[in-house]
C-alpha cells in the first residue's frame, strides 16, 4: 500500500519563477544572448592553431563554448516544458522563437571554430590532442575535425545554419501547432469527450473495442482533414534537409543519421537483418492475439488491446512505488535516484487539456536536472513509459562527473538506457505476477514493446527510406504518403496486420523532428543493445551496477561499435550479436502463445 505522496505535476519554478511570463527568464535569455555574441567575436579573433602553444587559448574557449551552450540549452529545455504543459501558451512560443534565433548564432560562431581547428596541421594536431588541457576531449575534437572537412566551407554553413532557423526548424515547430490545436470528440463511458491528440492516443489501450475503435477513426479523420498541411511540412523538412546534402556532396540519406549516432551502416544492417529473418513469431503472435479478440486479422487500432478481462487500473502513486522498488532490485543507485526525482517533482504526468501528446525527458545542465513529460491515465503501458524516460534522466545522472563537453551522446545509446530501465520494470513484473491472468497481461504488455520496436519503429524506418528517395526527384503528394506507409506497415509486420493506419506519417511527432534525422532505427538498436546489458545485469546482480554507470559515462566518447567491444566483448556489426537479443524476445512469444492455448 502506497504511503509517499509523488506530485502528478512538475517543479519548473526551480528554475525560473514566474513561468513563460518570468523575469529570471528574461534575464537569462539576456544573459545568454550576451554570451552568444561574446562567443562569436571570441571566435572571430581566433586562428587556426600553429604549435603546442595555443593549446590554453583551445582549452580557454572550449569552456566558454561549454559555458554559452548549457546556459541556451538550460533555457530552450524550460521553455520547450512551458510549450509541452499548455500547448496554448503563446509567450513560450514567442520565447522559442527568440531561443532558436540565437541557438542559430551560437551554432554559427561554433562551426566557425571546428572549422579554424580542422585546418590545424596533422603533426600540430597530434602534440595538441596529447596537452594535459585537451586530452580528455581528443574523441570529440577528433569527430569534429572530420565532420569539418566533411562541410561545405565556413561562410556558405553559416549562411545554412541562419536560414534553417525560419527555413526548417520552423516547420517542425508548425507541426506541433497544428497538432495541439487538434481535439476530437470520442464517447468514452457512454459521455462524449472532447480530447487532445494525447489524450485520445491513450484509449488505444481502452478495453471497450468500440472506444479504441472511434478513438482511431476520428484521429484518422483528424489527420486527414489536415493532411496538405502535414504534407507541406514533411516535404518543406525533407526538401531542405536533401538541398543541404546535395550542396555538401552527400548522396546517402543515411549518412548523418549514422554520424549522428556514432554507428556503422554494417551495423544497422545487421540489426535490420536479425530483425526481418525473425518476424515469423511476432506475426504469429499477432495471429493469436486477433483470435483472442474475435477477429481475422489485428487492426492497427486493436494493437495494445488488452487481452484478459481485467480491467485493472495502476493509479500514478502506485505505478511509482512499483517503479522505484523494482529499480532497487538492481541497483541502490537507481532507485535512489528515481525515488528523488519522483518525490522533488521532476515528472509532469497529469492527464487534463492542452498538453502535447507523447512523452519525454529534458535534461537542464546548469541545474544539473532533468524534467519528465507524459500523460498518465492509468495502464501498465503508462507504468513503462514512466520507467523508460527515468532511465533517460538516470543516464544523465551518471554523466554528472563528466565534463559537458563530453556528454554529448547520440540517440541510440540514450534509448539503451531508457529501454533498459523499462525492462527491469517489465521483466519483474512478469515474474511476479500472483495469477495466471495477470502474468499474461503483464507478458502481453512486454512483447507489445517488441512488436513496436521490431515491426512499427521497422515501418517508420521503410516508409522515411523510401520517402526520401522519391522527394529527391520532387514533392511527394499526401495519397502518395499513405500509400508509402501503408506498404511499409504490411511489410514490417510481416503481413499480419488487418486495417493499417495510412495517415501515421502525419500523427508521428518524429518525422517532424529537424535536430534528429531518421528518428526511428535508434529506438531499436537501443532495445536489443539493453537486451544484453540486461542479461549481464542478471548475472552479476547489483555488482553491475557501477559497470553499468561506467558503460553510460563512455556513451559520447567512442564509436557505439567500440563501447559494445569495451564494455560487453561483443562485435555489433554481426548479425549473430542482434539475434541473440531477439531470441530473448522470442521466448516471451512462446509463452504467451502456450498460455493462451491453455486458456483457449
Amino acid at each position: 500500500m502506497t504511503t509517499k505522496t509523488y506530485p502528478v505535476t512538475w517543479d519548473l519554478e526551480t528554475f525560473f519563477k514566474g513561468g513563460s511570463a518570468s523575469s529570471e527568464l528574461r534575464s537569462h535569455l539576456d544573459e545568454a544572448s550576451d554570451l552568444v555574441q561574446g562567443f562569436a567575436d571570441h571566435i572571430s579573433a581566433f586562428h587556426t592553431p600553429e604549435s603546442t602553444s595555443d593549446a590554453g587559448r583551445v582549452a580557454e574557449l572550449l569552456e566558454e563554448t561549454k559555458e554559452t551552450m548549457n546556459h541556451l540549452r538550460e533555457a530552450g529545455a524550460v521553455i520547450g516544458c512551458y510549450l509541452a504543459q499548455d500547448t496554448t501558451d503563446k509567450q513560450a512560443l514567442l520565447l522559442q522563437g527568440e531561443t532558436s534565433a540565437l541557438g542559430a548564432k551560437f551554432q554559427t560562431a561554433f562551426m566557425s571554430f571546428q572549422q579554424k581547428l580542422a585546418k590545424t596541421d596533422g603533426p600540430v594536431w597530434d602534440e595538441l590532442l596529447r596537452q594535459d588541457g585537451l586530452k580528455e576531449f581528443a574523441f570529440i575534437l577528433g569527430e569534429w575535425r572530420r565532420k569539418s572537412a566533411d562541410r561545405l566551407p565556413e561562410a556558405e554553413e553559416a549562411l545554412i545554419t541562419a536560414l534553417s532557423v525560419d527555413g526548417y526548424h520552423g516547420w517542425g515547430e508548425l507541426y506541433d501547432l497544428l497538432v495541439g490545436d487538434t481535439k476530437v470528440t470520442v464517447t468514452v463511458d457512454g459521455e462524449a469527450r472532447e480530447l487532445s491528440v494525447g489524450q485520445a492516443n491513450n484509449l488505444s489501450s481502452h478495453p471497450d473495442a468500440a472506444v479504441r475503435k472511434e478513438a482511431f477513426e476520428k484521429l484518422e479523420a483528424a489527420w486527414a482533414e489536415k493532411e496538405e498541411f502535414f504534407a507541406k511540412a514533411l516535404n518543406s523538412i525533407a526538401g531542405y534537409r536533401l538541398a543541404v546534402y546535395e550542396k555538401r556532396g552527400w548522396d546517402h540519406v543515411l549518412k548523418e543519421p549514422l554520424e549522428y549516432n556514432r554507428m556503422k551502416e554494417e551495423t544497422l544492417d545487421a540489426m535490420w537483418g536479425a530483425i526481418s529473418a525473425n518476424k515469423e513469431p511476432f506475426a504469429r503472435y499477432l495471429g493469436r492475439k486477433a483470435e483472442l479478440l474475435g477477429k481475422q486479422k489485428l487492426d492497427w487500432y486493436d494493437a495494445d488491446a488488452p487481452v484478459t478481462e481485467s480491467t485493472a487500473t495502476i493509479g500514478y502513486q502506485e505505478g511509482a512505488e512499483f517503479i522505484i522498488d523494482h529499480f532497487g532490485k538492481f541497483g541502490p543507485e537507481l532507485q535512489s535516484f528515481a525515488r528523488m526525482a519522483l518525490e522533488d517533482g521532476w515528472v509532469e504526468a497529469e492527464d487534463r487539456p492542452n498538453k502535447r501528446p507523447g512523452g519525454f525527458c529534458t535534461g537542464m545542465p546548469q541545474s544539473e536536472q532533468s524534467r519528465i513529460f507524459m500523460t498518465y491515465s492509468g495502464s501498465m503501458s503508462n507504468v513503462a513509459t514512466l520507467a523508460h524516460e527515468l532511465g533517460h534522466a538516470f543516464h544523465s545522472y551518471a554523466l554528472r562527473p563528466v565534463h559537458s563537453l563530453n556528454r554529448g551522446y547520440a540517440m541510440n545509446v540514450a534509448e539503451t538506457a531508457s529501454t533498459f530501465a523499462e525492462m527491469i520494470v517489465a521483466d519483474a513484473a512478469v515474474k511476479e505476477a500472483k495469477t495466471e491472468e495477470e502474468k499474461l497481461s503483464l507478458l502481453e504488455d512486454k512483447i507489445q514493446r517488441s512488436v513496436a520496436f521490431f515491426m512499427n519503429i521497422h515501418a517508420r524506418f521503410l516508409f522515411e527510406t523510401r520517402f526520401y528517395e522519391e522527394r529527391k526527384k520532387g514533392i511527394v503528394s499526401s495519397d502518395r504518403l499513405n500509400e508509402l506507409m501503408e506498404e511499409a506497415q504490411r511489410e514490417a509486420y510481416a503481413g499480419a496486420l488487418g486495417e493499417a493506419h495510412p495517415h501515421f506519417w502525419a500523427s508521428k511527432l518524429h518525422f517532424y523532428i529537424t535536430g534528429v534525422p531518421f528518428y526511428n532505427f535508434p529506438y531499436t538498436f537501443g532495445y536489443l543493445f539493453s537486451l544484453s546489458i540486461y542479461a549481464k545485469a542478471l548475472e552479476e546482480g547489483e555488482a553491475f551496477e557501477e559497470k553499468y554507470m561506467a558503460l553510460l559515462r563512455d556513451t559520447a566518447v567512442m564509436t557505439v561499435e567500440d563501447l559494445a567491444m569495451k564494455h560487453l566483448g561483443e562485435d555489433i556489426m554481426k548479425q549473430e550479436f542482434w539475434e541473440k537479443g531477439v531470441r530473448l524476445c522470442v521466448r516471451d512469444v512462446e509463452e504467451f502463445l502456450e498460455l493462451t492455448a491453455r486458456k483457449g
